[in-house]
């Protein structure tokens, strides 16, 4: 068996870490890791957030690292030189790209497995949720949910602010009457808290593959059996009306399915939807609410903005 992988290193800004991501997935990748040092600054000073936390991770002058990790064989030059281009063009989509190096350099499979896994430890993102690498023991408090996950077969961990709010609001609004749909689901965070949280039905959907594959390899972690995960577009394999419909993607994307998301809302339902940067606030407030949507939150953390919005 080739013990033998690549590891592409990038380093760009906070604000382009979904769409760093995004490009990463859309290639051949098997996992990504990413090291924020204003992500784990935030959470070293909100330490009801942090169970654990090495102060010799940080480095502020570093920018964002994202690493992903690729088998070598005969695509892998295209991916990189896809992923190259991608991280040149994000300024054209009003993104900073930081440093926006990206490198390549052989790894070992051990040394892969056992050094991304020391920047993932359990972590408390609301009042009750709280997640689990697989890997981690951690002794449940009363009234905790534990969400147990593999963070790194997909994006979504529960570190990044917009997870974070996203899930906080789940919490807010999600009852045992609920149905949940989860636009993106990525790793399938975000649906998986929703069942625990006690909905109904929760329905995760993704347009990438192997985002589904790794979103229902978590639910597999996870005792529920109100969870649905699905391969494709919103409105192709979803049937029926959600109380709440979460996204956690990019503004430009939110804005663009606004309208399909209106038309499987139930009247009074939430759209909670999130991976919006604080410039592009505005736009979206602006499409929800010409397209009948109420505003009732609009909540920040750093850079990142959540907006809940009611039909």
């Amino acid at each position: 068996m080739n013990k033998d992988w690549i590891e592409v290193t990038i380093i760009t800004s906070s604000e382009a870490v979904e769409a760093v991501s995004a490009m990463l997935y859309n290639t051949g990748v098997e996992g990504v890791s990413i090291l924020d040092p204003l992500d784990l600054i935030f959470r070293r000073d909100h330490t009801t957030d942090w169970d654990y936390f090495d102060e010799t991770i940080i480095d502020t002058n570093s920018g964002v690292v994202i690493k992903g990790y690729y088998k070598k064989d005969d695509k892998f030059e295209d991916y990189l030189e896809k992923v190259k281009k991608g991280v040149d063009n994000l300024p054209k989509f009003g993104l900073d790209k930081g440093v926006g190096s990206v490198t390549a350099e052989k790894v070992n499979e051990e040394d892969w497995e056992n050094n991304w896994k020391k920047y993932y430890k359990p972590i408390k993102v609301g009042e009750k949720i709280v997640i689990k690498p697989i890997w981690e023991k951690y002794n449940k408090k009363p009234n905790e949910i534990i969400v147990e996950l593999d963070p790194g077969m997909a994006f979504g961990t529960g570190s990044h602010e917009t997870t974070r709010m996203c899930i906080k609001a789940l919490e807010r609004h999600v009852d045992v009457s609920s149905t949940v749909f989860d636009i993106g689901t990525g790793s399938g965070i975000l649906a998986i808290a929703a069942a625990k949280l006690g909905a109904k039905k929760t329905i995760g959907v993704d347009l990438d593959p192997v985002a589904v594959d790794s979103a229902k390899q978590n639910v597999s972690y996870n005792d529920i059996s109100n969870i649905e995960i699905l391969y494709g577009d919103l409105l192709d394999v979803v049937k029926g009306k959600a109380d709440i419909v979460v996204a956690n993607i990019m503004a430009d994307i939110i804005m663009f399915l606004t309208d399909q998301v209106k038309s499987v809302i139930e009247g009074g339902g939430y759209f909670i939807s999130s991976g919006i940067i604080l410039s592009k606030k505005d736009e979206v407030i602006n499409k929800l609410t010409q397209c009948g949507f109420n505003i009732e939150e609009i909540n920040i953390e750093g850079e990142w903005v959540c907006i809940v919005a009611k039909l």
